[in-house]
């Protein structure tokens, strides 16, 4: 079994079916890539995984236990953490505060403040905020607010990070910046990534694998010179 595997999975609101039988396998240490055009299902699929949307049919199974209608809190504690794509952090506290919070919350029982310590130090220097830290995450920059979403993932101890559009409104250098970060987090830490990500030179990049998402379905799925030859996904994308 892989470490994150989807089967089967649907999603049905009303009368819109948001995602049809999706399948999904993701090893361990991968970085795997979603892509799709808005609508595309992708955002739904990450709620289904993380536990804030339960899935109308289909199961969930991360690191050999299933995980369909657990809470989002339990899911996190199990190891899987989720970012969004608007950044909301607490504007009024510390950039530390903000990353102590996840460890609290995110993986704080039954470690030591000690380890809940290392957690948010690591976290803070895995994404380059250690200077910062002091600051208020209100007064950080939209790159420094999405790498202070990474490292609040990070400090609830997480082993695979699902990463929504973390690269939607930087610059090219800052792109390039945050993706040697995930890369270097991948390599030192054997972190997993889940992502989805319109910037899709950066997505092709960094990703080892891709799921291509239109209307809930999958239509493509392959390494990325895979999906770049692929024709239908070119349709699709530029008609």
């Amino acid at each position: 079994m892989a470490f994150l595997d989807v089967r089967g999975v649907s999603k049905r609101f009303g009368g819109l079916m948001a995602l049809n039988n999706v399948d999904m396998s993701v090893e361990k240490g991968e970085i795997f890539g979603l892509m799709g055009a808005n609508g595309a299902g992708k955002t739904t699929l990450f709620s289904v995984i993380a536990g804030h949307v339960a899935p109308t049919t289909g199961e969930v199974h991360f690191n050999g236990r299933r995980i369909t209608g657990l809470s989002p809190s339990r899911i996190c504690r199990a190891g899987i953490c989720r970012t969004f794509q608007i950044v909301r952090p607490f504007a009024g506290l510390s950039v530390e505060e903000n990353v102590r919070v996840a460890a609290i919350y995110g993986s704080g029982r039954g470690r030591s403040r000690a380890s809940r310590d290392t957690l948010v130090n690591e976290a803070l220097e895995s994404v380059g905020l250690t200077r910062q830290r002091a600051g208020l995450a209100g007064g950080l920059t939209l790159s420094g607010q999405k790498r202070l979403e990474i490292a609040r993932a990070l400090a609830t101890g997480a082993d695979l990070v699902m990463l929504d559009e973390v690269m939607a409104g930087l610059n090219p250098t800052e792109i390039g910046e945050m993706l040697e970060t995930l890369a270097e987090l991948r390599r030192s830490r054997g972190i997993t990534f889940v992502i989805v990500e319109h910037v899709i030179g950066a997505l092709m990049t960094l990703s080892d694998r891709i799921l291509v998402l239109h209307h809930g379905e999958r239509i493509a799925f392959g390494t990325p010179e895979e999906i770049g030859r692929n024709k239908h996904v070119e349709e699709v994308y530029f008609g």
